[in-house]
């Protein structure tokens, strides 16, 4: 998440994490969601930026990212437990 800075990517990380929470229909709580919501915002950015050669930019795009890389992490966990 560049240009967003630690305090951004907080909010952004929680705010994702909440949205991907909300769409898969699990429940981690707030530190879980922060740190999903990052970690996807970085597995997608650098999966896009593989591929297209440049990511979203911005606080809406990156919480897009965020929130998609964070449903793409939770559907691997699912699939990797067998409850997919």
């Amino acid at each position: 998440m560049t240009g967003i800075g630690w305090i951004g990517s907080l909010i952004i990380g929680a705010l994702a994490g909440w949205i991907a929470e909300k769409i898969m229909k699990t429940d981690q709580g707030l530190l879980m969601n922060i740190v999903l919501g990052i970690v996807g915002a970085l597995v997608l950015n650098a999966l896009l930026f593989a591929v297209l050669g440049t990511t979203l930019g911005g606080w809406i795009g990156q919480l897009i990212v965020a929130a998609a890389g964070a449903c793409l992490l939770i559907y691997v966990v699912r699939l990797m437990r067998g409850r997919a």
